[in-house]
């Protein structure tokens, strides 16, 4: 489980993928969205722009982040 620390209101998931080195860049995140490999408080979500807040949890191969 990954722990991020939210700096401000929210972080684009892409943003967020990215700052948690599960991709290596912007592009492979909005392949790995698109595709439907991330969940988002449980549900597949396909939006490149979603914005992460607080409590928010996001899963991506295998593993979880929790946004505190």
């Amino acid at each position: 489980m990954i722990e991020f620390q939210l700096q401000g209101e929210y972080i684009p998931l892409i943003q967020l993928l990215k700052a948690t080195n599960l991709v290596s860049t912007g592009g492979e995140a909005q392949i790995v969205v698109s595709e439907g490999l991330v969940k988002y408080n449980g549900t597949v979500d396909y939006r490149k722009r979603l914005k992460v807040k607080q409590r928010d949890v996001i899963e991506f191969d295998g593993k979880k982040i929790i946004v505190i």
